[in-house]
């Protein structure tokens, strides 16, 4: 019997891709300014100066303004900051097409969150000869046709490739092979390594494990001592041990997505609550279905003027991807919590998620759900096309008041994959 192939695996990120995804649609609709050639981030609302920042530009970068933190502290680094909204429906659409053109080189595409893909080669070798000349053709193709950049990773395993693709931006290719390990993943901060988080690394520091190398190199009874099995988890990683199979199909092991809002005044009366928790709803459930998925938990979040926050989540009797569903218990769930102070921010969360290949409609469920159902995709289609703004509910031209761009909020990418 032959020596078993070893896999060949892609990790493919998109470099910055908020901003990257935004500068290129401006520029294709005659932008002449690259926001990706100035001080830049996307995040909140430019005209309310609430939110934070999503994504930033090299040069903002070098003010040393970071993703998360307020928009208010980034104008401070950095006065002449251009902020620019997010757009999810146009992040969906670049999204999927970087997908059309990885679907023309394996099926076996698993993707990772809105701007990173596995992509597994293996036993391809008769079809694509060169696995450097691939990367490379599948990045140039990408930047032309999409006009956005990519770095790929390359590796045995998801784990290394992902870790390649983090190694020098923008726009490069990189290998990671076990052979390369110690040269390339070792001398690496161990806040690098995928799994040690803002948590994990003091605690690794006060053990005086300051790189990946010095993790990999610790004496792994100690560290599932302190970490219990996550210290076993992140010693295999340090040294690049990982053999999860490239899932095709859904984004991946996501807990919950959620959005939410600071507003740029205060909230006192429902009707108004109502329709920003209908807006952020809409946002979700859009999310949520281009996920594949269905939920079965809602959660509301609220923060009042004195900046008090307090939250609330309920139980779905079935799964469901719909708006109005998510819609009507958001509703009930501010009527419970809710004691008619003044609101600062507003937010809606969905979680315990599963996939909604096999969704059946059981005896619970309302009578007219499939009809919402194929209403709620009829509408995202024409959203996804023509902008979030292209279809509106009655209530929106009757208030006045604008729904969300269809943009994320500040936490909206907060609760992505956790595991490979």
């Amino acid at each position: 019997m032959g020596k078993c192939k070893e896999k060949i695996i892609f990790h493919i990120d998109v470099n910055s891709a908020f901003l990257s995804w935004t500068a290129a649609d401006a520029l294709q609709h005659g932008e002449t300014v690259d926001i990706r050639k100035i001080a830049a981030v996307i995040g909140g609302d430019p005209l309310s100066r609430h939110g934070i920042v999503l994504a930033k530009s090299m040069l903002a970068k070098k003010y040393n303004i970071k993703t998360g933190e307020s928009l208010f502290s980034a104008r401070q680094k950095c006065p002449k900051l251009k902020v620019v909204a997010p757009k999810y429906d146009l992040y969906v659409r670049c999204s999927n097409a970087m997908l059309n053109i990885l679907n023309e080189f394996t099926p076996v595409i698993q993707r990772f969150s809105i701007d990173e893909c596995f992509l597994d080669f293996s036993n391809m070798e008769n079809i694509y000869k060169d696995t450097m000349k691939l990367a490379y053709d599948i990045k140039d193709r990408i930047n032309r046709e999409l006009g956005f950049t990519v770095n790929i990773g390359i590796a045995h395993n998801k784990l290394l490739a992902k870790m390649a693709s983090d190694l020098e931006k923008p726009d490069k290719v990189h290998t990671l092979f076990e052979n390369e390990i110690k040269k390339k993943m070792w001398p690496l901060p161990v806040g690098d390594l995928f799994m040690v988080g803002r948590a994990t690394e003091p605690k690794l520091h006060k053990l005086n494990i300051n790189t990946i190398g010095e993790l990999a190199n610790f004496d792994i009874n100690i560290l599932k001592t302190v970490f219990k099995s996550h210290g076993n988890l992140i010693w295999n990683y340090a040294n690049g041990i990982e053999n999860s199979k490239v899932k095709p199909g859904n984004l991946t092991d996501m807990k919950s997505m959620g959005n939410s809002t600071t507003m740029a005044f205060d909230i006192s009366d429902r009707s108004t609550a109502y329709m920003v928790l209908l807006s952020l709803c809409e946002t979700v459930g859009m999310r949520l279905r281009n996920s594949q998925n269905l939920c079965t938990l809602v959660s509301i979040e609220i923060k009042n003027s004195d900046f008090s926050c307090y939250s609330r989540q309920r139980k779905l009797m079935h799964a469901t991807d719909c708006t109005n569903e998510i819609v009507k218990t958001t509703y009930s769930l501010f009527d419970e919590v809710w004691k008619g102070e003044k609101l600062r921010l507003l937010g809606v969360s969905v979680s315990e998620l599963c996939s909604n290949e096999n969704y059946q409609i059981s005896i619970f469920d309302n009578k007219d759900m499939e009809k919402h159902r194929a209403l709620d995709s009829t509408i995202d289609k024409i959203r996804m096309k023509y902008g979030s703004n292209s279809v509106q509910r009655g209530m929106f031209l009757q208030s006045g008041l604008k729904p969300m761009s269809g943009g994320v909020g500040e936490d909206e990418y907060a609760e992505m994959s956790s595991r490979l």
